[in-house]
């Protein structure tokens, strides 16, 4: 497919955030977009301000244009769903959002971030390193960047930055010069069946998708998997690039960085060859000192490490990455601050796999030491409770109050016996309370709160405007 031979866009899901910011790509590019999704939402009608012309609620073939050159659609919609149905059957090209992406990425220079967890993050902040460090990047992130206030971002150079999502292996459609894999934990097990197959039938495949002259970086815990793979780690206090000297000072995460010299770095650039095949061992002689970092959480420190190994290599100064780094201001609903005052503080987060809780948890005890935290978590899919039940109880059972909402299904039918109730009698911490979206703020507000939580991928984030406007008013 010829990129410039494309002037007219369906999307058929357009309000999610990859949709959304590849529809966006297109739209820089002059073409005519029109799209469909479920509900409005604040992304869609910012897409619409933009320019495109999108429809809600129902199928609704009459609003389908004429002269489409490509329709573009995500597996999130069902497959019985009709106007893909009538896509399916008529002469328009249809092809899933990973699939233009992977022709994006074979065209150009492509740096692709892949992992259970924290891509988002490390996609955005990569983002804002190469950027403030003069590498006009063009970039297709998971979430609402604040600091570019958007999910897209056009650039002149021949560098793309993408998050590769695992999601029905979607990210074996890129062609990536430099791939990054930050985690590998069990997840989607309605695509990949088993626990193993996460790894060997994704993420290991998704790492040899790496093109000949290009360059890999993978966490150091994961070294052991990738015997026979050229790679360079990343990490906190171990790997080829390592943060280190980790401590909260005033508010911020502060640490210490070290690498390769400046030359070896220059030596291992992906035009030079696969990275010359390290998979640990001590930095050589390159180091930044006391570098500050507002995202809380030593898990974003070892994000944090893989964004500046890639940015070092390719080019950008440690004064920039310094600069940049200080200035990075997050993702949207990735532990962001909603509401803070004497008495309470409140978090938003996007975390959904129990991994994620635990770290979510974690920062907030970090920073907040000795304080009551109350979680307020919702589900995402049917399948994924059903897959990690015993995860979900032992994480929550770690916030001092837990607020229980119903399962988000997304794009999932009910799976029988799979509701929130099996993660909520599986927990052991008395202080727990089962509820629905109907009775979720009534019950909210009969707590005493310190440190609230909203957490969940599904709906639970049109609960934030309302509860931030309670504690408010109080």
């Amino acid at each position: 497919m010829n990129l410039d031979d494309i002037k007219k866009i369906y999307f058929l899901g357009i309000g999610g955030i990859g949709m959304s910011a590849l529809a966006r790509y297109f739209c820089s590019r002059g073409c005519e977009i029109h799209g469909y999704d479920k509900t409005e939402t604040t992304l869609t009608k910012k897409l619409v301000k933009e320019g495109m012309k999108i429809h809600y609620g129902n199928a609704d073939l009459k609003k389908i244009p004429n002269g489409l050159d490509l329709v573009v659609w995500t597996p999130a919609v069902p497959p019985d769903f009709e106007e893909l149905t009538f896509f399916q059957n008529s002469n328009v090209p249809l092809k899933k959002r990973a699939e233009v992406l992977g022709i994006i990425s074979r065209s150009q220079r492509t740096i692709a971030v892949a992992g259970t967890h924290g891509k988002t993050t490390t996609t955005s902040l990569l983002t804002h390193l190469l950027r403030t460090g003069r590498v006009d990047c063009t970039a297709f992130l998971g979430g609402i960047s604040q600091n570019l206030r958007s999910n897209y971002v056009g650039g002149n150079s021949d560098w793309v930055v993408a998050e590769a999502d695992e999601y029905d292996r979607s990210f074996l459609h890129l062609s990536p010069e430099i791939a990054v894999l930050l985690s590998m934990d069990p997840d989607h097990l309605d695509i990949y069946g088993e626990a193993s197959a996460v790894a060997e039938t994704g993420f290991k495949e998704f790492i040899r998708k790496t093109k000949p002259n290009g360059k890999v970086f993978i966490n150091h815990n994961l070294a052991q998997y990738f015997d026979n793979q050229l790679f360079e780690t990343f990490g906190v206090n171990v790997g080829t690039y390592r943060a280190h000297n980790v401590r909260v000072e005033n508010g911020w995460f502060v640490f210490d960085f070290a690498a390769p010299a400046p030359h070896q770095i220059r030596e291992a650039n992906p035009a030079a060859g696969n990275g010359g095949g390290r998979s640990s061992g001590e930095p050589r002689g390159f180091a930044m000192k006391n570098l500050r970092f507002a995202m809380p959480g030593r898990h974003n420190v070892e994000n944090a490490a893989a964004a500046i190994a890639v940015a070092l290599n390719v080019g950008v100064t440690p004064e920039a990455i310094r600069k940049a780094l200080a200035t990075f201001k997050g993702i949207k609903r990735r532990f962001e601050f909603i509401f803070r005052d004497e008495k309470t503080v409140f978090i938003d987060d996007y975390a959904h796999h129990p991994t994620e809780i635990r770290a979510a948890a974690q920062a907030a005890r970090e920073l907040f030491p000795g304080r009551k935290i109350t979680g307020i978590f919702q589900p995402h899919l049917y399948s994924r409770t059903r897959d990690f039940q015993d995860g979900f109880a032992e994480e929550l059972d770690k916030l001092d109050e837990i607020i229980l909402m119903d399962i988000y299904p997304a794009r999932e039918k009910p799976i029988p016996g799979v509701t929130s109730e099996i993660i909520f009698e599986k927990m052991k911490n008395p202080n727990k309370v089962l509820v629905t979206k109907a009775n979720m703020l009534d019950i909210l507000k009969t707590k005493d709160l310190d440190v609230v939580m909203t957490i969940g991928a599904g709906d639970i984030d049109t609960f934030v405007a309302p509860v931030k406007r309670w504690l408010k008013g109080r």
